[in-house]
């Protein structure tokens, strides 16, 4: 078994305050709303160890279920999303957030397993990141 892991880190600046970008992250009905996650499928128990599961719709119309649980919280600062893999393996994807004069930065990171899975995540979380910041701004 090979040790070398692969890597990845996507930094933003979200035209929003940090409490709206943690808000999103972790409230149902605020994630919904920049995912690509179907409600109710949306059960996000934010807490250390605590699980949660969202399926998962893509433009094609295709759905698929993700589920995991929660490392490290720290609320309006950083939130370790361990997600569940096939075969039983995990990965985690660290999402750490700066208050920054009413903005947020957001540093997303996660290491994974290979270049391709890299790739692969690296790419949703863009997604990911582009409905986040194009979301954040609404929350009122």
């Amino acid at each position: 078994m090979s040790s070398t892991t692969y890597d990845y880190t996507l930094t933003r600046v979200l035209d929003a305050p940090v409490e709206n970008v943690w808000a999103a992250w972790t409230q149902p009905e605020h994630y919904a709303r920049w995912s690509g996650a179907v409600l109710p499928s949306i059960s996000l128990d934010v807490r250390p160890g605590g699980a949660w599961r969202a399926t998962m719709a893509t433009p094609d119309g295709s759905e698929f279920p993700l589920t995991g649980t929660y490392g490290e919280v720290v609320e309006n600062e950083r939130l370790e999303v361990i997600m569940d893999l096939p075969g039983g393996e995990s990965t985690v994807m660290a999402v750490g957030l700066t208050a920054d004069n009413g903005k947020t930065r957001i540093v997303l990171s996660q290491t994974c397993a290979t270049a391709e899975a890299r790739d692969m995540s690296e790419q949703g979380s863009g997604m990911l990141l582009d409905g986040l910041s194009a979301y954040v701004p609404t929350i009122s």
